[in-house]
This record gives C-alpha cells, structure tokens and sequence, in this order.
C-alpha cells in the first residue's frame, strides 16, 4: 500500500485513520484486529476500539475519551488482588469515555495518553517483534539504539502495563530533559511510536526497522529447526483427506455447523511441520499476546504413523481428548508431523486471522533464534492473557468472529455447472445464506469471475473456482481434495451440471446421445462417488450430523420428451441413481434426492433475445400460429397450472427442504408449477 497523501483539510482524524489504514493494511506490521492507534485533539483522545481492524478502520472505529479522567486512572490506587485490579481498571477506562454508551476502547488507552505527541502507533511489526522476542533482545536493542529507543520488559496488559509505561516514560524524561524516546518496544508484545505529524511517524518507524534489519540476514534460513523431511504427495493427499474432514467433526462447536479447517503446506508451514525440532520449538510456549488471543498459545501435534480410517480417526480423537483435558480449550493449530499444519475455526475468516498469526509466529521465532534465541511467555505470563476478560472480549467483537448465521450457515457447498445460468444463482444464494460455495465448471474464465464477485460482495473465503471436467474421475477428485485443503470437508454437493442435445431417435447422432449422458448421467456418478467418501468420514466422527447429495434434475426426469429422448433418458436415468445411492449411502449419514424444476423461462437459456429457445422456435414454427416470442412464450406458460415458469426462488426453497429435512431420502422433488404432477 501506497504511504497516502495527507491534504491541508484534512482533520486530526482523518490523518490517523489514513496513518491507522496504512500500516493495517500489511501484514508485516498488523493482524487482525491487533495494534491501536490514536489522536489527541484538545483535552480528547481519540482511540481505537477493541476488536476494530485498523486495515479499514473509519471515524467510527475510535473512541473518544476524556484525558482528565485517563490521568486519574495513572493516579489511582488499585486494589492488590489481580482479579479486582482489572474489573476496576476496566471500568475506569469505560467510565472515561466521552458517550456512556460508545464502544469499548483499546486496553491501552493510557499508553497513548501518556505520551505527548499528537499521534500514536501501535504496532506488532515483524521485525520489531523478532527483536523484542529474543532472549537478547534487551541487549541488542540498547546496542541498535542507545537511548533513543526505550526497551520495557514483557508486563502484563492491563494496569501493569499502564503503571509500568508510565513510569518508564516518566524516568526517560527526567533523564533525558524532558525528551520522548524515539520508539518504545515492548519485549514480547510490540513498537510503540508517537509523532506529531504523520511524517515523523514513518521516518521513526523505518529507521527502527532498518536498524534491526541489519542484523538479520536478506532472507530467512530455509531450514531453521533443522532438516526437512516431507512426507510422499500421493500419501499426504491419502492423509489430508482423512485428517481435515474428521477434524472438522470433532472441533465443531455444534449440530448445525461443522467447523472449518484450513490445510497450509506452504514453505513457513514445511519449517515447522516438518523439521527435525520443529516440535520442540512449536510446543515450546506461545510469543506475543495476539498469539494467545488469536491462535491459542499452544498447537496440538500429532504423528500419523498408520493410513487406516479408523485408526486414524480413533487418534485423532484420542489426541484431542488429551489436549484440551491439558490445555482446558480446543486448538486452532493442528500440527502434523512430516505433512503441513491444519489451522480450525467456525468460519473461515477466523480461519484465515489463525493461519496468518501463526506464519508470523513461525517467522518470528526464525528471526528470534537468528538474534540469540527465541524468548518464549512464561506460564504465569500466558495463563493471565488466557483467562483475562478483555482479550475475550476483543475477539468477539472483531467482525467474523462469530459463526455464519443464516439458512446454510456454515456449510460448505459444492455446486457444478456454476459459471453461469442456474448453477450461478444456486451459488450466490448459497453465500447470501451463509454457506460457503465451491464453484465447479469446465468454463474456466466464467467460474473464476463468479467466485471473485461472489468473495468481493461476501467476504474472503466466501466462494472459491475450480475448473473440472465431471466426467473425468480424476478431475473431480482433485477438485474434491482441493475443497477439502480449503474448507477440511464437504457438507452438501449440488449436482447441477448438465445439457441438453435435442433430436429425433431417428437421426439423433450417437456422439449427441453419448455427450449428453456423460454430462447428466455419467457426471451425476463420477461427483457422488467422490464426494461420498469425505462426508462419510465427518458421519464416522460425528453420527448426529447429516451431509447432502442433490441432483438438479429436470421436469424431463418424470415424464418424457418428445424428440429430446437423449436428456429425458438421463434425467430419468438419474432419478434411478439418486434412489439407489440414497439406500446405499444412507449408512454413511448422506441424504441423497433429486430436485426436478420446470423451464425457467426467465433465464437466458429460454429468453435471450439472439439465441434464446424462444427465439429459435419461433424460428423453427415450433408453436403452431406463434407470430412473435411473446406467443411462444404464452404457449409454453399456458402448459403451467401456475402460469409461469421456475424461478431461481422456488429452486433455492426444495434445495433448502431437503437440506433441512433430516427424514427424506431417495426422493425425487418436483417443482414445476403442477405441469408435472407426481403419480
């Protein structure tokens, strides 16, 4: 991101949000909802709230306080008892809030009180952190810097930290003639910096950064916990499949929901996962607050030793059993041995937030170890941050942190034929109530462009885009493991793809007939058989939760069609599947049923004015005594009890019934406006 322009008319608040957006926008420098920044405009301080991001923070994000009430809080005498100091901290902060009712302010709103510049920042820079994360940090620090930069050891957040900022700022004034450090860094927790204009912030900010880079070298060690030992692709892809689906049943949170897992075997993921001490270092202790808030302050390892389903999974439980009898809470890291790390959440933005920590945490410890050796919290460090009421707080008030809410909250959905038309529409339908939607198609470009809209209107991880042939059993299998590398599993698959060859059984060309079997019978076949497997784990796991086979099958599926004798056979054909697979899958808890619309007259397969059926039978005097579209349209409405044709709505309504249903299987739904009525 571009350092923004800073304008003559822009007010103290506008400076800091476009200061608070800069550096929330990399990585480098700010999480998720973690550094603060603030403003001081009169006897107000204007500070970021808790659990806001400052990557899109606006004038909203902050919160004004009253600074004579904040030094009060410095002057105060709190009680000796840990538990009763925070509860009365806390509400001291709140107290000093210039609305009773505003948002919760940042914890260390005393921090940028007590410096006296106009604008402070905040931040959890990677470089910085490797610094204050290392057992020489102190040492190196005061050798980088002298006594510009001031070094304040790991304090616990809260009143400790306020009370020993400011005495710490105070004594660096009264021996420094009244100066303020240049920066402050926090061991274990992060840079502080205070300017009065925005340009004194980034010249401070890089000239820290610069200095400690110095003593790291260009790029980072490829193997810095020793020796990498992966394990084979074609056996990781065998484990991955099991792992991640029987993860997602055993850290749901719920019977509605399974939860997300996340597979990364990127090259920070291999350090750690597949070193020879990468154990020792992942398990040694947790580094930095956000570390804790966010990804939990320890992962759970595990070592696959035996490929089998069952024993696979009677691990996986026993393994997890034991660590949240010892660690008192479920892990949001899942390390495995030779293989990469699982990272598991409620929804997948909270997925993403525990996956881009926990690479920080795996570069901070690389540069730690780089500067003398990684400083790991202490127990008595870690448990405070672990029980303590403010950090709870402030993830449930970062946005996405609670799990997706609507009629397909949380699944995920596969949908084929979704680059355009019905498949489409069943995908933003999909997102729009919650779920999450892997788009299959062999129109590559139309798929992609569905996804992305679908991610920029919904949010990240929201919809992702394969190009698959659903004939080939190798494509879609790929397509399935890719699903489960994103989402850890498959909750529902919408078998949507299909086409259409119309012809007499006269003249019909047999490659005609053969192209629409594949693709409506064949594929309806190669999808369920490698999906069923990956539901059938999360049922293993999880005998209460239920997984979802739909066919979208057609009108032409219950009755035949003249002249389109090719697409009524699979259709029908179709229907035969659906039955037998419901009373075989049944035991592995997937329901199995078809849904059988009428003509979407609406869509542009029928109403495109160039080449839509429509036109073409117009063309075609396919309706006897039509003079225009409007006749054939009324022709084709007239054959509906209803009058109309499907809607994308009456679809969306049978393909939620028989998700939501938990007794119906084997079935074929009709919705045809009573043009075909079930006998």
């Amino acid at each position: 991101m571009n350092w923004p322009t800073f304008n003559k008319d822009d007010s103290s608040l506008d400076v800091v949000i476009k200061l608070s957006r800069y550096y929330g926008s990399d990585k480098k420098f700010v999480i998720g909802g973690g550094g603060n920044t603030s403003v001081k405009i009169g006897d107000k301080l204007f500070v970021k709230a808790s659990g806001i991001e400052l990557g899109n923070i606006d004038e909203n994000g902050f919160v004004e306080l009253d600074r004579k009430k904040l030094d009060e809080i410095l002057k105060h005498k709190f009680p000796p008892d840990k538990t009763e100091r925070e509860a009365e901290y806390k509400n001291m902060i709140l107290a000093a809030r210039a609305k009773p009712d505003a948002i919760r302010p940042s914890v260390e709103s005393i921090m940028h009180h007590l410096l006296p510049q106009q604008f402070v920042v905040h931040t959890h820079n990677q470089q910085a952190n490797m610094l204050s994360c290392s057992v020489k940090g102190k040492e190196l620090c005061e050798k980088l810097f002298g006594d510009d930069v001031l070094w304040v050891d790991f304090t616990d957040p809260g009143v400790e930290l306020a009370q020993t900022l400011y005495k710490a700022v105070s004594e660096y004034a009264a021996k420094t003639d009244g100066k303020t450090p240049q920066a402050i860094i926090i061991q274990n927790h992060g840079l502080i910096v205070s300017g009065d204009t925005p340009d004194e912030i980034r010249e401070k900010t890089d000239k820290v950064i610069k200095k400690i880079k110095s003593l790291l070298p260009a790029e980072l060690p490829a193997e810095p916990f020793g020796e990498i030992e992966q394990i084979d692709a074609q056996q990781a892809k065998k484990l991955i499949n099991i792992i991640a689906p029987a993860l997602r049943a055993l850290l749901a949170e719920n019977s509605d929901a399974l939860a997300i897992v996340n597979f990364d075997d990127g090259e920070d993921a291999l350090k750690i996962a597949c070193s020879s001490d990468g154990k020792s270092a992942a398990l040694a202790g947790p580094l930095y607050p956000d570390h804790i808030v966010y990804a939990k302050s320890f992962p759970m390892w595990i070592e696959i030793t035996n490929d089998d389903e069952d024993a696979m999974i009677s691990y996986l439980r026993s393994q997890l059993k034991e660590y949240e009898t010892q660690r008192k809470y479920q892990p949001a890291v899942i390390i495995a041995k030779g293989l990469g790390i699982f990272y598991a959440g409620n929804n997948f933005s909270r997925v993403q937030l525990v996956k881009d920590i926990y690479n920080d945490v795996i570069n901070l410890m690389i540069g730690a170890k780089l500067l003398g050796g990684v400083n790991y919290l202490t127990p008595q460090q870690y448990q405070f941050l672990e029980n303590w009421e403010v950090e709870a707080y402030r993830l449930r008030a970062l946005k996405g942190s609670s799990s997706p809410a609507g009629r397909v909250g949380g699944k995920v959905v596969a949908i084929t034929g979704a680059a355009r038309g019905v498949g489409a529409e069943i995908a933003k339908h999909i997102v729009a109530e919650g779920g999450y939607a892997a788009l299959l198609d062999i129109n590559e470009q139309g798929v992609n462009e569905n996804a992305e809209k679908l991610c920029s209107d919904f949010g990240i991880g929201k919809a992702i885009a394969f190009q698959v042939d659903i004939t080939d059993g190798d494509s879609v299998a790929e397509v399935i493991h890719q699903i489960v590398r994103m989402y850890g599993g498959l909750d529902v698959f919408i078998s949507n793809a299909g086409v259409l060859k119309a012809g007499s059984v006269k003249t019909q060309p047999v490659k005609d007939f053969e192209f629409v079997t594949a693709v409506n019978y064949k594929g309806y076949f190669v999808c369920t058989q490698n999906a069923a497997p990956v539901m059938a784990i999360q049922y293993k796991v999880n005998p209460d939760y239920l997984s979802d086979i739909i066919q979208i099958n057609s009108k032409s599926g219950l009755q035949g069609s003249n002249k389109n004798g090719a697409y009524a056979g699979s259709k029908f054909g179709g229907i035969g599947l659906t039955q037998s697979f419901a009373l075989e899958l049944v035991e592995d808890g997937i329901k199995v049923n078809s849904i059988c619309p009428g003509n979407f007259l609406d869509s542009p397969l029928w109403s495109d004015p160039e080449n839509g059926l429509f036109v073409q039978y117009l063309r075609a005097g396919k309706v006897p005594g039509a003079k225009d579209v409007n006749d054939v349209r009324k022709f084709y409405e007239d054959k509906v009890p209803m009058k109309r044709g499907t809607r994308i709505e009456d679809l969306m309504k049978a393909i939620y019934y028989v998700i939501e249903q938990k007794y119906e299987t084997g079935q074929a739904v009709p919705v045809t406006g009573g043009q075909v009525m079930l006998k």
